[in-house]
Protein backbone atom coordinates (compact mmCIF):
# COMPACT_ATOMS: atom_id res chain seq x y z
CA UNK A 1 0.00 0.00 0.00
CA UNK A 2 1.19 3.32 -1.19
CA UNK A 3 2.88 5.18 2.29
CA UNK A 4 1.22 8.75 3.03
CA UNK A 5 3.59 11.79 4.30
CA UNK A 6 1.39 13.27 6.99
CA UNK A 7 3.54 16.26 6.20
CA UNK A 8 2.81 16.92 2.90
CA UNK A 9 -0.53 17.88 1.12
CA UNK A 10 -2.13 17.86 -2.27
CA UNK A 11 -4.89 20.31 -3.40
CA UNK A 12 -6.68 19.55 -6.54
CA UNK A 13 -9.10 22.24 -8.50
CA UNK A 14 -10.17 21.94 -11.97
CA UNK A 15 -9.37 25.75 -12.62
CA UNK A 16 -7.17 28.62 -11.81
CA UNK A 17 -8.71 30.23 -8.43
CA UNK A 18 -10.70 27.06 -7.56
CA UNK A 19 -8.05 25.82 -5.13
CA UNK A 20 -7.99 28.90 -3.39
CA UNK A 21 -11.37 29.87 -2.92
CA UNK A 22 -12.31 26.50 -1.98
CA UNK A 23 -9.80 26.29 0.82
CA UNK A 24 -7.09 28.69 0.52
CA UNK A 25 -7.01 29.80 4.36
CA UNK A 26 -6.51 25.72 5.18
CA UNK A 27 -3.63 25.74 2.52
CA UNK A 28 -2.53 28.85 4.36
CA UNK A 29 -2.67 26.61 8.04
CA UNK A 30 -0.13 23.52 6.29
CA UNK A 31 1.93 26.49 5.01
CA UNK A 32 2.89 28.54 8.19
CA UNK A 33 3.25 24.36 9.86
CA UNK A 34 6.31 23.99 7.20
CA UNK A 35 4.20 21.53 5.51
CA UNK A 36 4.81 20.59 1.57
CA UNK A 37 2.13 21.93 -0.54
CA UNK A 38 1.39 20.68 -3.83
CA UNK A 39 -1.21 22.34 -6.14
CA UNK A 40 -2.50 20.31 -9.00
CA UNK A 41 -4.41 22.48 -11.95
CA UNK A 42 -6.34 20.37 -14.09
CA UNK A 43 -6.91 23.39 -16.66
CA UNK A 44 -5.35 26.34 -17.54
CA UNK A 45 -9.01 27.92 -17.69
CA UNK A 46 -8.65 29.07 -21.59
CA UNK A 47 -12.65 29.37 -21.56
CA UNK A 48 -12.34 32.34 -19.72
CA UNK A 49 -12.69 35.78 -21.38
CA UNK A 50 -9.00 36.52 -19.95
CA UNK A 51 -5.80 35.54 -21.78
CA UNK A 52 -5.00 32.36 -21.19
CA UNK A 53 -1.34 33.52 -19.93
CA UNK A 54 -2.56 36.02 -17.99
CA UNK A 55 -4.65 33.27 -15.84
CA UNK A 56 -1.50 31.12 -15.97
CA UNK A 57 0.62 33.97 -13.80
CA UNK A 58 -2.16 34.53 -11.29
CA UNK A 59 -1.83 30.90 -10.13
CA UNK A 60 1.64 31.21 -10.30
CA UNK A 61 1.75 33.95 -8.05
CA UNK A 62 -0.73 32.60 -5.56
CA UNK A 63 0.98 29.40 -5.14
CA UNK A 64 4.12 31.40 -4.64
CA UNK A 65 2.17 33.58 -1.83
CA UNK A 66 1.55 29.71 -0.44
CA UNK A 67 4.94 29.06 -1.02
CA UNK A 68 3.57 25.45 -3.00
CA UNK A 69 4.24 23.58 -6.16
CA UNK A 70 2.67 24.23 -8.78
CA UNK A 71 1.39 21.29 -10.85
CA UNK A 72 -0.67 21.88 -14.20
CA UNK A 73 -2.72 18.99 -15.46
CA UNK A 74 -2.94 19.17 -19.59
CA UNK A 75 -7.22 19.02 -19.29
CA UNK A 76 -8.98 21.10 -21.57
CA UNK A 77 -11.48 23.93 -19.79
CA UNK A 78 -14.92 22.88 -19.84
CA UNK A 79 -14.14 19.11 -20.66
CA UNK A 80 -12.45 18.15 -17.67
CA UNK A 81 -13.50 13.71 -17.58
CA UNK A 82 -13.99 12.01 -14.38
CA UNK A 83 -13.05 8.95 -16.28
CA UNK A 84 -9.35 7.26 -16.64
CA UNK A 85 -7.66 10.01 -18.42
CA UNK A 86 -8.35 12.43 -15.14
CA UNK A 87 -7.51 9.38 -12.86
CA UNK A 88 -4.42 9.01 -14.32
CA UNK A 89 -3.41 12.06 -13.97
CA UNK A 90 -4.30 12.88 -10.55
CA UNK A 91 -2.76 9.24 -9.67
CA UNK A 92 0.49 10.37 -11.00
CA UNK A 93 0.89 13.22 -8.75
CA UNK A 94 -0.22 11.52 -5.93
CA UNK A 95 2.08 9.04 -6.14
CA UNK A 96 4.93 11.95 -6.67
CA UNK A 97 3.71 14.08 -3.44
CA UNK A 98 2.78 11.24 -1.34
CA UNK A 99 0.43 13.73 0.95
CA UNK A 100 -1.12 12.76 4.29
CA UNK A 101 -4.04 14.54 2.99
CA UNK A 102 -5.83 15.71 -0.30
CA UNK A 103 -8.20 18.48 -0.67
CA UNK A 104 -10.76 18.63 -3.84
CA UNK A 105 -14.26 19.94 -4.96
CA UNK A 106 -17.43 19.39 -3.78
CA UNK A 107 -19.21 16.28 -5.72
CA UNK A 108 -22.09 18.37 -5.84
CA UNK A 109 -21.31 21.42 -8.38
CA UNK A 110 -23.08 23.23 -10.87
CA UNK A 111 -19.97 23.20 -12.93
CA UNK A 112 -18.96 20.11 -14.74
CA UNK A 113 -15.56 20.67 -14.58
CA UNK A 114 -15.73 20.61 -10.69
CA UNK A 115 -18.14 17.46 -10.61
CA UNK A 116 -15.44 15.75 -12.59
CA UNK A 117 -12.61 16.60 -10.70
CA UNK A 118 -14.15 15.45 -7.45
CA UNK A 119 -15.02 12.44 -8.75
CA UNK A 120 -11.47 11.69 -10.53
CA UNK A 121 -9.96 12.70 -7.16
CA UNK A 122 -11.90 10.38 -4.75
CA UNK A 123 -11.01 7.94 -7.59
CA UNK A 124 -7.52 8.36 -7.49
CA UNK A 125 -6.99 8.25 -4.15
CA UNK A 126 -9.34 5.18 -3.14
CA UNK A 127 -6.89 4.24 -0.91
CA UNK A 128 -6.06 7.10 0.96
CA UNK A 129 -6.97 7.32 4.31
CA UNK A 130 -7.92 11.43 4.37
CA UNK A 131 -9.28 12.90 1.39
CA UNK A 132 -11.67 16.46 2.06
CA UNK A 133 -14.08 17.97 -0.46
CA UNK A 134 -14.64 22.23 -0.15
CA UNK A 135 -17.16 24.42 -1.42
CA UNK A 136 -16.69 27.15 -4.18
CA UNK A 137 -18.88 29.69 -5.69
CA UNK A 138 -20.63 27.07 -7.84
CA UNK A 139 -21.39 24.12 -5.28
CA UNK A 140 -24.69 23.34 -4.88
CA UNK A 141 -26.33 21.89 -1.72
CA UNK A 142 -23.28 21.73 -0.10
CA UNK A 143 -23.70 20.00 3.39
CA UNK A 144 -20.64 20.61 5.87
CA UNK A 145 -19.36 17.25 7.73
CA UNK A 146 -15.97 19.13 9.09
CA UNK A 147 -15.09 22.09 10.18
CA UNK A 148 -11.09 23.54 10.18
CA UNK A 149 -10.13 26.68 12.22
CA UNK A 150 -8.65 29.28 10.23
CA UNK A 151 -8.93 32.07 12.29
CA UNK A 152 -5.97 34.40 11.74
CA UNK A 153 -5.79 32.94 8.19
CA UNK A 154 -8.67 34.35 6.55
CA UNK A 155 -6.57 37.92 5.16
CA UNK A 156 -4.34 35.44 3.57
CA UNK A 157 -7.21 33.42 1.68
CA UNK A 158 -8.36 36.88 0.81
CA UNK A 159 -5.31 38.26 -0.26
CA UNK A 160 -4.54 34.52 -2.59
CA UNK A 161 -8.01 35.06 -3.96
CA UNK A 162 -6.64 38.80 -5.18
CA UNK A 163 -3.49 37.30 -6.48
CA UNK A 164 -6.70 36.24 -9.68
CA UNK A 165 -6.95 39.62 -10.19
CA UNK A 166 -8.64 38.98 -13.60
CA UNK A 167 -11.53 37.16 -11.86
CA UNK A 168 -12.06 39.69 -9.00
CA UNK A 169 -11.73 42.81 -10.98
CA UNK A 170 -12.20 42.50 -14.57
CA UNK A 171 -14.92 39.08 -14.91
CA UNK A 172 -15.95 40.01 -11.13
CA UNK A 173 -16.87 36.33 -10.50
CA UNK A 174 -14.62 36.39 -7.27
CA UNK A 175 -16.38 38.43 -4.32
CA UNK A 176 -14.07 38.81 -1.80
CA UNK A 177 -16.38 39.78 0.74
CA UNK A 178 -18.37 37.19 0.46
CA UNK A 179 -15.23 34.89 0.92
CA UNK A 180 -15.17 36.67 4.30
CA UNK A 181 -18.50 36.06 5.42
CA UNK A 182 -18.57 32.74 4.20
CA UNK A 183 -15.72 32.29 6.47
CA UNK A 184 -17.19 33.69 9.83
CA UNK A 185 -20.58 31.65 8.63
CA UNK A 186 -18.90 28.48 8.89
CA UNK A 187 -16.98 29.48 12.27
CA UNK A 188 -20.11 30.23 13.13
CA UNK A 189 -21.63 26.57 12.87
CA UNK A 190 -18.01 25.11 13.72
CA UNK A 191 -18.13 27.38 17.31
CA UNK A 192 -15.21 28.95 16.82
CA UNK A 193 -14.24 32.67 14.80
CA UNK A 194 -13.51 31.39 11.25
CA UNK A 195 -13.15 28.37 9.96
CA UNK A 196 -13.05 26.43 6.12
CA UNK A 197 -15.80 23.54 5.75
CA UNK A 198 -15.29 20.40 4.24
CA UNK A 199 -17.24 17.13 2.87
CA UNK A 200 -15.99 14.05 3.75
CA UNK A 201 -14.83 11.91 1.03
CA UNK A 202 -12.43 9.79 3.75
CA UNK A 203 -11.33 10.88 6.97
CA UNK A 204 -9.29 8.17 9.08
CA UNK A 205 -7.66 9.70 12.60
CA UNK A 206 -5.25 7.51 14.34
CA UNK A 207 -4.96 9.18 17.65
CA UNK A 208 -2.44 6.50 18.74
CA UNK A 209 0.68 8.80 20.24
CA UNK A 210 2.42 8.81 16.69
CA UNK A 211 -0.33 7.63 14.80
CA UNK A 212 0.43 7.84 10.99
CA UNK A 213 -3.18 9.86 10.30
CA UNK A 214 -3.30 12.16 13.37
CA UNK A 215 -3.39 15.86 13.08
CA UNK A 216 -0.87 17.88 15.29
CA UNK A 217 -2.60 19.39 18.27
CA UNK A 218 -2.03 22.92 16.69
CA UNK A 219 -4.13 21.74 13.65
CA UNK A 220 -7.44 21.77 14.60
CA UNK A 221 -10.90 20.09 13.88
CA UNK A 222 -13.83 21.04 14.48
CA UNK A 223 -16.67 18.06 14.11
CA UNK A 224 -20.12 18.78 12.44
CA UNK A 225 -22.90 19.47 15.16
CA UNK A 226 -25.55 18.12 12.82
CA UNK A 227 -27.36 15.23 11.56
CA UNK A 228 -27.21 14.88 8.22
CA UNK A 229 -29.87 15.03 6.26
CA UNK A 230 -30.73 12.28 3.80
CA UNK A 231 -29.38 13.42 0.45
CA UNK A 232 -31.30 13.35 -2.80
CA UNK A 233 -29.76 13.38 -5.86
Amino acid sequence: MEQWDRRRVLAVGAHPDDIELGCGASLAVHSQRGDDITLLVLTDGELADTPVAARVDEQKAAAARLGAALVWGGQADGHVSDGRATVEVIEAVLHDVRPGIVYTHARRDTHQDHRAAALATLAAARGHTRVLCYEGPTTDGFVPDVYLDVDGFVETKLDLARAHLSQVLREGLVDVAALEALARRRGFEGRVRNAEAFEIGRLVLDLRPGGGTAPPDDFVWVGATHDRPERRD
